[in-house]
């Protein structure tokens, strides 16, 4: 074990795109856990990339502090035990939980995410991507919020993403029509042979107005937004009477200089008894295993694809984020730091 620690720390809040130049890699000393108060240390294998990570570092109020200039990068991730005395966390354990953009990190089962083992023989990539908060995201987005009913048509925006894609494989195994929007030729062809949806708009080659109006002629009855903007506004004059709008995230605007102006069409929610609400993953962690049996079982069945798209390197963290943003990213981002002892 090294006597040091490599992180990469916030250096600037970005204006516009985040870039490798809002990070700075330092060399500090091996953390120190309380082993008194249940803490251990964990050598960091794996990390995700979600979008949500670039609203983390936005000096506004959030569901979760930002991220301070001067500190670690915030980040899930899998890791493994290596000192403890923790009877629950023994020396060996592989953990999931926040860990942040450094070699090594202190699992604390107080803190806000506290380190959760992961199943034995889930391999921490699998622990990151199909039975990551991301499909979590998926689950109860969709399920709790969106409410689908059998029959329903649901439209599902960044639907190649690693959240998306799970939505849209779990509307149809909810008996729904499922419409999804992509961009490029290669991902919306995955959605369709793979995942199984009925349609699919390629946003870079066609225009979503037109297609949804060609589509949907009775409208759409659940709406699964993962990219807000223009997308949001063009889906809200094809919902039905009393449909449902799930707004999990906005990733067309979030490297914005300037913040985007909101739908122009709002007052269709009043017209047509619309419910639109956001919703935040951390508010059913302790659901955590009743999401987790039923989507164990359709993974193990065959019934959901996915997709990891892992990368190498503590040096190419910053860069491995960027990926998300410009679309080279296929399915779950992750990157790869260590193999488990």
């Amino acid at each position: 074990m090294s006597d040091s620690n490599k992180q990469w720390l916030l250096k600037t809040r970005p204006t516009g795109m985040v870039t490798v130049d809002n990070f700075e890699m330092v060399a500090t000393p091996l953390p120190s856990p309380d082993f008194a108060s249940g803490q251990v240390l964990i050598k960091n294998l794996m990390l995700g990339f979600d979008p949500a990570m670039r609203g983390w570092i936005e000096d506004v109020r959030s569901y979760l502090p930002p991220v301070a200039i001067g500190e670690p990068m915030r980040a899930s991730g899998v890791g493994q035990i290596i000192a403890s005395e923790n009877e629950d966390l023994p020396v060996g354990t592989l953990v999931q939980g926040l860990l942040d953009w450094q070699e090594y990190s202190i699992g604390d089962p107080a803190g806000p995410v506290p380190p959760r083992p992961l199943p034995e023989g889930t391999p921490p990539s699998m622990a990151l991507s199909v039975f990551g908060t991301t499909t979590l995201t998926a689950y109860f987005g969709l399920l709790d919020i969106g409410q689908p009913q059998q029959g329903d048509t649901v439209l599902v925006s960044g639907a190649a993403g690693a959240t998306g894609s799970v939505v849209a494989q779990i509307a149809k195994l909810k008996g729904c029509r499922v419409i999804g929007i992509a961009g490029g030729k290669e991902k919306c062809q995955w959605l369709l042979e793979t995942c199984g949806l009925d349609e699919v708009i390629d946003y870079k080659s066609e225009d979503i107005d037109t297609r949804l109006g060609e589509l949907c002629p009775d409208d759409i009855d659940v709406f699964f937004d993962n990219v807000g903007g223009d997308t949001l506004e063009v889906a809200l004059d094809h919902m039905a009477d009393f449909s449902r709008i799930v707004l999990c995230g906005a990733i067309s605007q979030y490297n914005n200089e300037t913040p985007a102006p909101g739908p122009k069409n709002l007052m269709i929610l009043v017209a047509r008894r619309i419910r639109m609400q956001g919703f935040i993953v951390l508010d059913y962690l302790d659901r955590a295993d009743e999401a987790f049996t039923e989507l164990a079982a359709w993974v193990m069945d065959g019934k959901i694809a996915w997709r990891e798209d892992t990368q190498e390197g503590f040096e190419n963290i910053p860069a491995t984020l960027a990926r998300l943003f410009d679309g080279r990213n296929q399915g779950k981002q992750l990157l790869k730091l260590a193999e488990a002892d």
